[in-house]
Parts: structure tokens; C-alpha cells; sequence
């Protein structure tokens, strides 16, 4: 009798049926979760354009077994590419993340929901061009179920709005990076969730999608820490999300699921990887994340260290003339920005130095600028740098700590001030909020437009910039539109 019923199936955990039938149901009723989530799109997609610039970022992309394809493939904007959606998702999820410059969520866990991307207009367009063409679609032996209406952008954008609000509502109490593990874990969660429901997944399929994704546990976070800090960081949420296609794939082809994949003692996640800890939504499930999201905007800093560039190239015009004579440095900041981007020592690579707020307040200070050039060896070159950096101190200040996990405030503060060998300095500058803070929409989304625009003029031409850039201007317009049509704007 024991062995029986030690063999009975649970019922599913609370938390994978809440995240179903928020993917599947739950309807998205806020303009302004809408009206940010088209800005995001262009966002995301011009920080993936520019990456394509880059071939430590190129070489990457493409099919698996060069010289494939496949017909009515999903294409990968900026490139010529047309591959299975799995691959795609990888491409796209690749370039999106490459240059560390598209948006970010700050929590108890980090992340960039933007990296969601990937997953969802990859899955798509790929329905998308075979609804137009009139051909089933099939994965693995099964052809997926018939009958969906024709998928437009505003499909993409509610896609969009829900895989930011998964990845940042789990991530508000749940801290997967004190346990040393990456948060691309919710990039993957998030993005199995609305690509089963893209795909036309049931309730129990999206339940059984996401026990898999579970399943698969978490990257380790080596690669974004010292001694071991590498290029695999920029192609992480590319694999993220190329895996929960694949597994949404897997659901839809009928394959079971492990309803008690999370809570099972011993063998579950939060026994077996998460130290015993239980996982937890920190609020309900609606439109929250992807009005409050963080757009990187002025220049492609790890978003701790934002405000820390900002109050550094407004000190540029004083210090400039006075580096050789600088006796210190004082960083003031918060408990997040000391544990992820503090660093001291030599730097090795543009992974490492895109992740250090001494090296990135540097550049702001000697050039008033920084671009993603200024994390190359060439930049890197310039003495100047790590003599600055050596004489920089940072301290947390625990009202910036405090208010950085407030719900109603979510700072990002820093605050620089430079120390002169005569006893001068300049004045303390501080700034708690980002340009790409939602405190900050008015004055952000113009410029956001800007780079926007710049990205796509430096791959396509300004002729075709200004006609993407059009697609963007009007939201109607842009929301009615089949997704292939939108995506075949980008391809090159």
C-alpha cells in the first residue's frame, strides 16, 4: 500500500500554475505598460544591431552546421540568416545582450528582461511566416495545433509585457545570485512560460514546459566574476532562450512534465539549488515590471555603476586639465553596486571592465564619454585609466542600499568627488536616478530614441533608419502588424 501511493503524482506547485495561468489569461490592460513596451522593442533591438558590429559577437551566430536553413525559418534581424526557432532565439538573444546595453531590472536578483526578446519574436515570426504561407507547423513528429489567428506585434508586445513581469516579480525576493547562481535562470523561466502560450500551449502544457526549465537548474554566475569573468556572459541569455523554445517545443510534442519540481523534498530546485530557500512572487502578476523597467539610454554601463558614469561626465570638464594632479577619489554607492562591480586588480578583457565601476567612472572622468570602444584593449591601453583607478575608494552609503530594494523608489544611487593634491575638490556630485528610470520617462525616451536611430543609421544606412524608426512613431499602426512583415524590415 505504502509503495503505491508513495507513486502518486502531486498536483502541480502553486508557483508553475500561477506562472500558467498568467501566460496564458491574465490580460494586459495598462497603456502605459504598452506604450514603454514599443520603445523597449526598438531599445532591444538596436543595442542587437549594434553588436552586430563586433565579431567576437558574429562568429557566434547563424546555423549550428553552417550553410543550413530551413523554409520559413524565423530571420534574425540585421543579418541574413532564416533558421528553426530554436536557433534563432540564440542569434537574437546573442546580439540583444552582446554590449550590455539593453534594459535592466534591479532586486533582490538582477537581470534584463529585454533578453526575453530572443525567445519571443524568434517563436513569432516563425508562425507568423507559415500562417502567411498556408503551411502546417510541426516540432519534432507533431504538428501544432491548427486554427490560431495571424500573429501581429501587439502579440509581441503583450509577450513582451509578460515575460518582463515573470523574470521581475520572481526576481524581487528571490536572490539566485547569493546562492552563486545567474539569473539568466529567469530569462529561461520567463520565456518557456509565453512561448508555450505563443506556441498555443494548454494550461497543463505550460505547466509542463516550466517544469523543465526548472529542471535544468542554473548557469553558475563564474562567468560574471573575477578571476574567471569571459565573453560567455553576452551569449548566456542567447542560451537561455534558445532553451525555452526548445523546451515549449518539447511540451507541445506531448511530453510529460514534474509537477513538484520546485518543492520535492531533497530532489527538487529549492532543496537541491536554492539552499533550502522557498521561492516566492513578490507581488501579483500584471504590468509592474515593464512600467518600471530601467533603460540603459546614455551609454552601455552595467546599470549599478549608471549613475556613477553620469556624475562623472558631468565632472569631466573640471577634472580634465587636472588628472596627473588627482590625490583620491571618493565612490559612494550601494551594497549591490560593491558585491557585483567592485573591482581591483587588472582587468583582462571588455567582460571585465564593463563590470568594474572604477574602470567605467575612469573613462567618464578622462573622456566624457564612454561607448562600448572604450572596454576594448586598444581603450583599455591608456595608462591614465588604472592610475585613476588606483586612487579611487568606494564606500556604501546604506540610505543608497535602503533605497534601491524600496518598492517605490528603486534607486540606483551613486555619488563621485574628486580630491585635488593641494587640498581643493570639487563638489560631491550625486544622482539617484537614472536617465532610463521610469522617474525620468519624459527626458529618457527622446534620447532612447535617438540611439535608437543611430544604431539602425550605422548598420542599414539613415534613408532606412528613418523608416524603422517610422515603424515605432505610431503604435496602432505598429501593434496591427503581422510579425513577419515587421521583422523582414530588419533583415539585411
Amino acid at each position: 500500500m505504502s509503495s503505491h501511493l508513495s507513486n502518486v503524482r502531486p498536483a502541480p506547485d502553486p508557483l508553475l500554475v500561477d506562472l500558467a495561468e498568467y501566460a496564458l489569461g491574465a490580460p494586459i490592460t495598462s497603456d502605459e505598460a504598452f506604450d514603454t513596451a514599443r520603445w523597449c522593442l526598438a531599445d532591444t533591438l538596436a543595442c542587437g544591431i549594434l553588436a552586430l558590429a563586433y565579431p567576437a559577437c558574429t562568429k557566434l551566430l547563424g546555423p549550428v552546421v553552417p550553410g543550413t536553413s530551413i523554409r520559413n525559418g524565423a530571420r534574425v534581424p540585421g543579418t541574413g540568416y532564416e533558421l528553426d526557432p530554436v536557433q534563432a532565439a540564440f542569434n537574437l538573444g546573442t546580439i540583444v545582450r552582446w554590449l550590455d546595453f539593453n534594459d535592466t531590472w534591479l532586486a533582490a536578483e538582477w537581470g534584463h528582461p529585454s533578453d526575453n526578446l530572443g525567445a519571443i519574436l524568434a517563436t513569432a515570426d516563425w508562425l507568423s511566416r507559415n500562417q502567411a504561407a498556408g503551411t502546417p507547423v510541426a516540432a519534432f513528429t507533431q504538428t501544432l495545433p491548427a486554427g490560431r489567428p495571424a500573429l501581429t506585434m501587439r502579440d509581441v508586445l503583450t509577450a513582451m509585457i509578460k515575460a518582463h513581469e515573470v523574470q521581475g516579480i520572481l526576481a524581487l525576493e528571490n536572490s539566485f545570485n547569493r546562492v552563486g547562481l545567474d539569473h539568466v535562470l529567469l530569462v529561461r523561466i520567463a520565456s518557456t512560460a509565453v512561448t508555450t502560450a505563443l506556441l498555443g500551449g494548454t494550461r497543463d502544457q505550460v505547466i509542463n514546459a516550466l517544469s523543465h526549465a526548472w529542471l535544468d537548474g542554473s548557469a553558475l554566475r563564474t562567468y560574471r566574476h573575477a578571476p574567471n569573468t569571459g565573453s560567455r556572459k553576452s551569449w548566456a541569455a542567447g542560451d537561455a532562450t534558445s532553451r525555452a523554445v526548445r523546451l515549449a517545443l518539447t511540451a507541445l510534442a506531448g511530453e510529460m512534465g514534474y509537477p513538484s519540481v520546485l518543492t520535492a523534498r531533497t530532489w527538487g530546485f529549492q532543496d537541491a539549488s536554492f539552499r533550502g530557500n522557498q521561492l516566492k512572487l513578490g507581488r501579483p502578476l500584471g504590468s509592474y515590471v515593464m512600467e518600471n523597467v530601467l533603460f540603459k539610454i546614455s551609454f552601455p554601463a552595467e546599470f549599478h555603476a549608471q549613475t556613477a558614469v553620469e556624475c562623472a561626465i558631468q565632472l569631466h570638464p573640471v577634472v580634465k586639465h587636472r588628472l596627473d594632479y588627482i590625490d583620491r577619489i571618493e565612490l559612494t554607492t550601494h551594497e549591490s553596486a560593491i558585491r557585483i562591480i567592485d573591482k581591483t586588480g587588472p582587468l583582462h578583457n571588455p567582460a571585465d571592465r564593463d563590470h568594474c565601476i572604477q574602470y567605467m567612472t575612469a573613462i567618464g572622468l578622462i573622456y566624457g564619454r564612454l561607448t562600448a570602444d572604450h572596454y576594448e584593449d586598444q581603450a583599455a591601453a591608456d595608462s591614465r585609466i588604472d592610475a585613476l583607478r588606483a586612487k579611487m575608494f568606494v564606500t556604501e552609503d546604506p540610505q543608497y542600499s535602503k533605497d534601491y530594494l524600496d518598492p517605490e523608489k528603486r534607486s540606483i544611487a551613486n555619488a563621485v568627488q574628486v580630491f585635488f593634491h593641494d587640498g581643493t575638490r570639487t563638489e560631491k556630485l550625486e544622482v539617484h536616478y537614472p536617465i532610463g528610470h521610469r522617474r525620468r520617462r519624459v527626458e529618457g525616451i527622446p534620447v532612447l530614441r535617438q540611439k535608437a536611430e543611430a544604431a539602425f543609421a550605422a548598420h542599414y544606412g539613415t534613408e532606412t533608419a528613418a523608416r524603422l524608426m517610422a515603424l515605432f512613431a505610431d503604435r496602432a499602426r505598429l501593434e496591427a502588424m503581422p510579425v513577419h512583415e515587421f521583422v523582414t524590415a530588419f533583415v539585411r
